[in-house]
């Protein structure tokens, strides 16, 4: 898709040793990315300074993005939105849309019932579970695949795609449920 939207990104959950922002940056994005823990920025920045890139990664919180409005042409989370309670949800997607231009792009994904850890762990609300990821307690909010419409009713969802994907992990055989969109900010009238 051909655009004029300034190549300006933010990843929300931008960490980790392989940062996707390094592509962006690559294809010459200017990138920006947050991150809830410190350790993964670190990890991501450094990876971009053996790449000579400057990926402006930072600890950050997405319900409280520290970015001016309409500051983005792109905005991107993924696998990581949904690491937070379905009201937690809900205010980082009006951050994330907050800082998103008319005409911006935004990727995000959700964990769907379909996914095989949905109702694993003790219960804090409407599939949102504690469960734990790197021996650590993180919350994992499950969405019925039709449920996020709602969230994203006021951009033009460009693309959707709920998948289910069977694979063996650690010599399991694992059923993940998520759903995808590529939605764009309405412009002004």
């Amino acid at each position: 898709m051909e655009t004029n939207l300034p190549r300006r990104i933010l990843d929300c959950g931008a960490g980790g040793d392989m940062p996707p922002l390094s592509l962006f940056s690559a294809y010459g994005f200017t990138t920006y990315g947050i991150d809830a823990d410190p350790e993964q920025c670190h990890r991501a920045n450094a990876y971009g300074r053996q790449k000579d890139q400057s990926l402006n990664i930072r600890e950050g919180d997405m319900r409280k993005l520290d970015f001016p409005d309409q500051s983005m042409g792109f905005v991107y989370s993924y696998n990581s939105i949904f690491h937070m309670r379905k009201q937690e949800v809900l205010q980082s997607l009006v951050e994330l849309k907050r800082v998103l231009m008319p005409g911006g792009l935004m990727f995000v994904n959700f964990l769907t019932t379909n996914d095989f850890r949905c109702g694993q762990g003790p219960d804090v609300g409407n599939h949102e579970h504690e469960q734990f990821d790197d021996d650590q307690p993180v919350i994992h909010s499950y969405y019925e695949p039709g449920e996020p419409d709602a969230l994203l009713s006021d951009m033009e969802i460009l693309y959707k795609e709920d998948r289910v994907l069977e694979r063996i992990y650690e010599g399991e055989r694992i059923r993940q449920g998520f759903v995808d969109y590529i939605v764009r900010k309405k412009a002004i009238s």
